[in-house]
């Protein structure tokens, strides 16, 4: 890892400044108290000058103030649960100025408005949170991701554009945000466009939202209620383009994608009705093609589109079942507040034990896999009988009004002599269980390097948005590079036709160079990427984002050397 180039001469003086806005015991300057935040839930990591941790939004704006004052690179931060290392610093870019990561954590609040149809979020409130209050207004958030149950944050989601299972809904988007840029003399602004009356003094500004203090005439009125957004009839044009991604200029405005290149109080978003008893069918075929033809059967037809449609292929399942254990009961069993806590207790523990000689960075992952590994199988046995018939999975989810038609389409559809898969319609039980083995694939890949981490060269992890009328949606590797590898996984949101596709390497292979091979061979097919994870450090941005990035960020202050583009000020 590099260190940055310089610590602030008058260093004491910052870290004083940092304690007199947040409080002695928020600022965090030893290695052992900061690496839960510097380093990436799944990837990247380095060290940092300090960790701020403010708990109202104006305590946000005075911290950032204190960071351009001193000329320091910020990275806002909410749960660190990014898969691409775009929350934390970079292992291998030298940077000019000293590293701050501003955590949001403690900024959770969410305000329901116009009768619940929609929602404001603050800096860091989880998705679950979100979750929670709206549940009891009978609505739905406007998005629902697999990182969801680790403590994804609202903003976050926002920002990097997540797509997420939901077909209706699109990507994570919105034109109303409230947020603070770094123009291009330096000086900090507020842009409120969040569409409710503040004040025009910042801090007045943010101390009455976060305190909810407006009225409802303050606040502009709401769209159109409904079940879905325009993402669902862009999503039905089967055409030689991918249907949504991180470059996608019709989803970049101000806060979304914005990738952390601004600092983000809030965002206002849509919700939606509550979807009850939804029914999900666990469908299984050995030829991707039936998959296909299935995806295009629902999408052409005149009735609402599913709710999801999430594909798992074998090795994936089987990857989830042995390393995601743990997640999996953690998720099915123990609430939001106890998962969260628990996945930030393992990180903080590996952090431990990684300054301990003999133990190194995974310790806790290791012990969680021993202990998990004595307990039965958790998959119901539906479930285990298509794993060990079929290749491949697809979760199709609709609503209790399209239950009958669906099931009909799908009948009429195996019913035919070239159609060899099958399908069932899951218990709630069987459903619950179907989504938490499918969610976890990500974290089990991670889990699964980790603990092979001495024997690999390493995880290579692709995000990827196919093309919408791509009939050989899955790769077939050329054989120079199926032998560079020691396993493979994929799995997807498959209606958008957009991968995850984890491939662990074998040792001795560069592993950089052969991520840039896989992801050449997937752009040639007119796929682009990344297709929701946004750049991080593993992606590099093409000239038309740097270009809409410098636009946000003209002096570089906020998250510097993002998707391999300048560190350094002014984006020299």
């Amino acid at each position: 890892m590099t260190e940055p180039e310089q610590t602030p001469k008058n260093s004491n003086e910052v870290i004083e400044a940092f304690k007199k806005v947040v409080g002695a015991k928020f600022v965090l300057t030893s290695s052992r108290r900061t690496t839960p935040f510097s380093k990436g839930y799944r990837f990247g990591g380095g060290p940092v000058f300090a960790v701020v941790r403010p708990a109202t939004l104006v305590e946000m704006w005075k911290t950032l103030q204190v960071c351009v004052d001193n000329d320091l690179i910020v990275i806002c931060q909410a749960s660190n649960t990014g898969l691409t290392g775009g929350s934390g610093p970079s292992p291998d870019q030298r940077y000019d100025r000293p590293v701050v990561i501003i955590s949001t954590h403690r900024i959770s609040q969410v305000f329901l408005i116009n009768d619940a149809r929609e929602a404001i979020s603050l800096a860091g409130t989880p998705l679950t949170h979100l979750t929670d209050v709206l549940a009891q207004a009978h609505r739905e958030t406007h998005s629902v991701i697999g990182s969801t149950s680790i403590g994804a944050s609202v903003i976050g989601g926002i920002s990097n554009n997540s797509g997420g299972s939901q077909i209706r809904k699109g990507p994570a988007f919105t034109r109303e945000a409230i947020y603070a840029r770094v123009n291009e003399h330096g000086k900090v602004e507020l842009v409120n466009h969040l569409g409710i009356a503040l004040r025009d003094d910042p801090e007045a500004a943010l101390d009455r939202l976060q305190h909810g203090n407006w009225k409802t005439d303050d606040v502009t009125a709401p769209p159109e209620d409904s079940h879905e957004t325009e993402y669902a009839k862009h999503l039905r044009d089967i055409v030689p383009s991918p249907a949504r991604y991180n470059a996608n200029p019709d989803y970049l405005y101000e806060a979304s994608g914005s990738a952390g290149k601004l600092m983000v109080f809030a965002v206002r978003t849509r919700t939606f009705p509550l979807e009850v008893n939804p029914t999900m069918f666990y469908i299984g075929v050995n030829d991707p093609h039936e998959l296909e033809a299935i995806r295009r059967m629902f999408l052409e037809s005149d009735m609402q589109l599913p709710i999801s449609g999430e594909y798992m292929g074998r090795l994936a399942f089987d990857m989830a079942e042995k390393y995601g254990k743990d997640t999996f009961i953690f998720l099915k069993f123990l609430s939001p507040k106890v998962q969260t806590f628990m996945f930030a207790f393992k990180t903080w523990v590996n952090g431990i034990f990684a300054k301990i000689p003999g133990f190194g960075p995974t310790f806790a992952d290791t012990v969680s896999q021993a202990f998990f590994s004595i307990f039965p199988n958790q998959l119901p046995k539906r479930m285990m009988q298509y794993r060990n018939r079929f290749e491949h999975h697809l979760l199709l989810t609709v609503s209790a009004e399209q239950k009958e038609q669906s099931e009909q389409m799908l009948k009429d559809f195996f019913a035919k002599p070239e159609h060899t898969g099958d399908f069932f319609i899951c218990t709630p039980e069987e459903a619950k269980s179907a989504n938490l083995n499918r969610f976890g694939a990500a974290s089990a890949a991670t889990r699964f390097a980790e603990l092979k981490r001495r024997h690999i060269a390493g995880l290579i992890p692709i995000d990827v948005a196919l093309r919408r009328d791509d009939w050989d949606w899955l790769e077939v590797l050329p054989k120079d590079i199926e032998d560079q590898l020691v396993a493979k996984a994929y799995y997807g949101h498959f209606f958008c036709h957009v991968m995850h596709q984890d491939y662990v390497a074998r040792q001795g292979v560069d592993a950089k160079k052969l991520h840039d091979r896989i992801q050449q061979l997937l752009e040639a097919r007119g796929a682009k990427l990344p297709a929701e994870h946004n750049y991080g450090r593993l992606y590099h941005m093409p000239p038309e984002m740097e270009q809409h990035f410098k636009e946000l960020d003209p002096s570089n202050t906020f998250n510097a050397g993002l998707g391999g583009t300048s560190t350094r000020k002014n984006w020299a």
